[in-house]
């Protein structure tokens, strides 16, 4: 039982080497539009086109992933990470990179859609909720830790060195997780396919996995559009060094305190809707603080903003989650509607970036970022609401307020 539960500690630092590779970009921007001429347009794409795996392939890896083999599939994508990025040390292109980041996607694709289901079939059942919890910090715990990082590294030894040393990070992981993780059970293989396609329908015929995916994607693609372009902020206001990679670090790292409060407050009776609502209406005043003329010389308050559009904004992907769980047609749905809210949160994250990054060239500053994430939260706050209808719905409830 204790080796199986320190294999499931592999599983998420496993999510956290993939989450690694996806924040090791932004500390990076201000060196490579130095060195390679990167626009900031071109800045957004190459900061979204990570998720260009997610945004065609997720649906159909959620429905694959047991077949391919759960274990497999995380081996073969930490070392597709491990070779995109180790060739992407030596690109002298702005369409290398893209092309590179691009495979890199798939890469973490591979690595972050099977780990649920593989800690699943690690743990006991009594251990599984808090593990996925943990499990549900692993992407702002490798980006805060990537943020923080890369400011001191790439100074000293260049973003090639950067990329290489991720490269080797995600081989090493590649092989703990090849010797110390059960092997996946020799039916696995056999059962690809079995009834994908009618679970695939059945998932997008009912309008719960709709509502949970796109609400998901209003929240990425604002997210990764702030956090991913702070380095880039900071560092044209004169930041620099240690504090640059404390603040933007701080700004991704906070986003776990957000993520674990929702389980704690959807246990102890809150809605989802409301949880919902907060996350939002925090990330609306948030940017607002953050961007908006009125505050340009008060560079604390500003920051302040930044964590309660994160912090608190982490209630959102937290609480959609477990959502998505309840909202999935049937136990056998599970795996494909989270592939359908991975994909539709992928499609998020690779609009967002470029969006923001064009508002700001035309606006010839980031003043008007606040247009693009409060619509977003409007957008969300709305699909939240109808979220709580369908819940309603399906529990029976519709007359009870806390559905």
């Amino acid at each position: 039982m204790k080796a199986a539960k320190h294999s499931a500690w592999l599983v998420v630092l496993a999510g956290g080497v993939a989450a690694l590779q996806v924040g090791k970009l932004p500390p990076a921007l201000p060196a490579l539009q130095a060195e390679l001429g990167l626009t900031l347009v071109q800045s957004g794409f190459l900061l979204s086109i990570v998720q260009l795996a997610g945004l065609s392939l997720a649906v159909f890896m959620g429905l694959l992933a047991d077949g391919m083999g759960l274990k497999r599939s995380m081996v073969r994508g930490l070392c597709l990470l491990a070779l995109a990025s180790g060739l992407g040390g030596f690109a002298t292109s702005v369409t290398a990179l893209l092309v590179l980041r691009a495979i890199e996607g798939l890469g973490f694709l591979l690595v972050a859609l099977p780990a649920p289901a593989l800690i699943r079939r690690l743990v006991p059942p009594a251990k599984l909720p808090g593990m996925l919890g943990v499990w549900g910090a692993y992407m702002p715990t490798g980006t805060a830790l990537a943020l923080l990082l890369g400011p001191l590294f790439i100074p000293a030894w260049g973003w090639g060195a950067w990329w290489w040393l991720f490269s080797g990070v995600s081989m090493a992981m590649a092989l703990w997780l090849l010797r110390a993780v059960p092997s996946d059970p020799p039916h696995a293989v056999a059962t690809a396919g079995q009834g994908s396609w009618s679970r695939l329908r059945r998932t997008l015929s009912v309008p719960g996995p709709w509502l949970v995916a796109l609400t998901f994607g209003m929240y990425s693609g604002q997210w990764l559009a702030v956090v991913g372009f702070l380095p880039s902020i900071y560092a044209a206001a004169g930041v620099s060094g240690a504090l640059l990679g404390v603040l933007t670090a701080l700004a991704a790292a906070v986003n776990i305190l957000g993520n674990m409060a929702s389980g704690r407050l959807l246990q102890r009776g809150w809605a989802p809707r409301s949880t919902l609502w907060l996350g939002f209406g925090a990330m609306a005043l948030g940017s607002t603080v953050a961007f908006a003329p009125f505050t340009e010389s008060l560079p604390w308050l500003r920051f302040a903003g930044v964590l309660l559009f994160s912090g608190v904004g982490g209630l959102v992907p937290g609480t959609l989650f477990s959502l998505a769980v309840r909202l999935a047609p049937g136990e056998q749905q599970v795996a494909t509607t989270v592939g359908w809210v991975q994909q539709l949160s992928a499609l998020g994250q690779f609009a967002g970036p470029p969006v923001v990054a064009a508002v700001a060239a035309r606006a010839g500053g980031w003043q008007l970022t606040p247009l693009v994430t409060v619509g977003c939260c409007v957008v969300g706050a709305g699909l939240a609401w109808m979220a709580g209808r369908e819940l309603a719905r399906r529990s029976g409830l519709q007359n009870n307020p806390a559905s």
